[in-house]
């Protein structure tokens, strides 16, 4: 391969100069920073040029017999491998490398949608770039390509392929970013229309949305400095919460008290999201959230699921446990939870998944965030009510009609259904173990039974969460949630268990008529709390996070607790729920029941 400096680069634009920079890996973009000009410039120079790549073959057999299924890659390069099956073709945009936010629930969504489309007759390639996925497993997909999913990388295949359509809602946020870019450059986008996802995702146009339907949300603002950010704090009140808008896993979400740590967070923030705005929310301080995942074909709405979290708002909803159906909210709650879900789907001409994040506060319902897109729950959904929504709405993105495909009435089961994290905290020593708006799980379960309590306990423990049922239980809480440890403490000295308290929390239970053994903290004196962990007297920690002068106390103590595989709460609703689990199995046999006799007794 020529060699070229980038002062030739710079100097002239020939042909074979484009060629040679392509073949050593420049994408359009950089080629464009280099010569002062845009992407699309770029692109249509390269195109004009005849500099286009050319797709070669990863023989998934070896040569031991034909492949059914090609995987593809790019390359410049003379010849091509890829031919033209003349079959009707929709391309369905992966999820790209799997994070924390980003997992294996959107590739369920995009290996559905893959199973649909087959079904209708369609050949259906798959774009991914990450081999550790189902999507790109040999057998799903009729063609895969190994591609980065950027505006380039997707276009060159579409230009390749020439399908019927795109599909962007399946993969989560990294192709739904490409919806608008996509369609500005003539490209198909099968489903809910990019300027209505983008009316959900603008915070600006989605603010005037629900004003006009009357729905609430809490107070926000949107900021491009710490000046703007100061303005919209003081006008709506501390706490807030920030977060750069377009960013996966709630990444660089913040709970902010005060106007210094907001001025640190806005130094940081620009950074994640440059092209777009930092939005600024009122956190709404012990309200209840709610997801709510729907299906919708432009003119009729099918509720999957109202699901409750059992952490409280400002835990990362994919780091929650969350409960099908909703295990304290009221009817009327439920209701309006529905006619909303209902009304944002039909006002945003949805065409196949919607899911809505909702707060209660005091009874009082508010709209979070709005999703046209596949979620992270629509797997549990899906296997809770026996259908598969990403199925049913790839079919509905190529239109078919609710009415057509058989789903009309919300399925509420007589069972409970509970989805619980997993989280990496054994993998990395000294990660600090508390929850917060940023996600941190990377994986999650399941448990079904017919009661919540059991199907709680039933999730935990597949979860690999020790669930004792005796023994010590060590609790450490901040000034905010000492008056709600007390009934917790209590049900727990009820089960039989031995309650160890630092000072403060200890007066508070002592005060309460709570039976309590006092523990030092690590710099007041020995035995403190982790050499009681070490002598097996403790076999639970329930410790909310207590602020900066305690990181020290709660780093040591989480890595005890991991090192002695004793289960840590750092939530009150996670205590909350440990207790039902603990009394479920202690009083309460669990029994195993497959899923789909579950199913059986589903009816619309």
């Amino acid at each position: 391969m020529p060699k070229f400096s980038l002062d030739e680069l710079k100097k002239k634009i020939t042909p074979e100069l484009l060629f040679h920079a392509k073949q050593f890996g420049y994408s359009d973009k950089q080629l464009a920073f280099i010569w002062n000009s845009d992407e699309l410039t770029i692109r249509e120079l390269r195109k004009s040029l005849g500099v286009r790549p050319v797709y070669k073959t990863v023989d998934t057999c070896a040569a031991e017999f034909e492949s059914e299924t090609p995987y593809f890659y790019s390359t410049y390069e003379l010849e091509t491998e890829n031919t033209d099956s003349g079959k009707r073709k929709i391309i369905i945009l992966g999820g790209g490398p799997n994070r924390i936010g980003q997992g294996i629930e959107f590739d369920y969504c995009c290996v559905h949608g893959v199973y649909a489309l087959q079904e209708e007759g369609f050949e259906v390639i798959m774009i991914n770039c990450n081999p550790e996925t189902v999507s790109t497993d040999y057998d799903t997909s009729d063609r895969l390509f190994f591609e980065p999913l950027t505006f380039e990388d997707v276009m060159n295949i579409i230009d390749a392929e020439k399908p019927e359509g795109v599909i962007v809602q399946f993969g989560g946020q990294t192709p739904l970013k490409l919806a608008i870019p996509l369609m500005n450059a003539g490209v198909k986008i099968l489903g809910t229309s990019p300027e209505n996802i983008d009316a959900a995702e603008d915070r600006k146009k989605f603010g005037a949305l629900l004003e006009r339907l009357k729905i609430q949300c809490p107070a926000y603002g949107t900021a491009s400095s710490f000046e703007d950010a100061r303005e919209v704090a003081e006008r709506i009140g501390y706490p807030v919460l920030v977060r750069p808008s377009y960013v996966l896993g709630g990444r660089a979400m913040e709970i902010v008290y005060d106007e210094e740590a907001l001025e640190r967070y806005m130094a940081h923030a620009i950074n994640v999201s440059p092209e777009h705005p930092i939005l600024v929310d009122k956190f709404l301080v012990d309200a209840i959230e709610f997801d709510v995942d729907a299906l919708c074909d432009g003119k009729d709405v099918f509720i999957g699921g109202v699901m409750q979290h059992i952490e409280e708002a400002g835990i990362h909803s994919g780091d929650s446990s969350c409960v099908l159906p909703p295990y304290s909210a009221s009817q009327e709650v439920v209701d309006k939870l529905r006619h909303f879900t209902r009304q944002l789907a039909k006002e945003l001409n949805v065409i196949g998944l919607i899911n809505i994040q909702y707060a209660v506060q005091n009874g009082d319902v508010y709209v979070l965030e709005v999703n046209p897109r596949a979620s992270r729950t629509v797997p549990f959904v899906s296997k809770a009510i026996g259908i598969p929504l990403a199925k049913m709405a790839a079919k509905i993105m190529i239109g078919k009609t609710l009415k057509e495909l058989g789903i009309s009435k919300e399925i509420v089961p007589s069972y409970t259904s509970v989805k619980d994290p997993v989280f990496p905290f054994s993998k990395f020593p000294g990660i600090r173990m508390y929850l917060g708006p940023e996600m941190r799980s990377t994986g999650e379960v399941m448990g079904i039974a017919d009661t919540f309590p059991k199907a709680l306990a039933k999730a935990h423990l597949a979860a690999g969460m020790h669930m004792p049922t005796s023994g010590g239980v060590f609790i450490t809480v901040n000034d905010r949630d000492k008056s709600k440890i007390v009934p917790i403490a209590k049900d727990l000295q009820s089960l039989g268990f031995t309650i160890y308290a630092t000072d403060g929390t200890a007066k508070v239970l002592s005060a309460n008529g709570i039976e309590t053994k006092h523990v030092f903290k690590l710099q007041e004196g020995r035995p403190h709390v982790i050499d009681r962990i070490k002598n097996k007297e403790i076999q639970i920690v329930i410790n909310t996070p207590t602020g900066k002068t305690a990181k020290l106390d709660e780093r040591y103590i989480g890595e005890a607790a991991m090192l002695y595989k004793i289960p840590m709460i750092t939530t009150i609703p996670g205590a909350i729920g440990l207790v039902k689990g603990i009394r479920a199995i202690a009083e309460e046999k669990l029994s195993v029941t497959s899923i789909q006799e579950y199913h059986e007794n589903l009816t619309q």
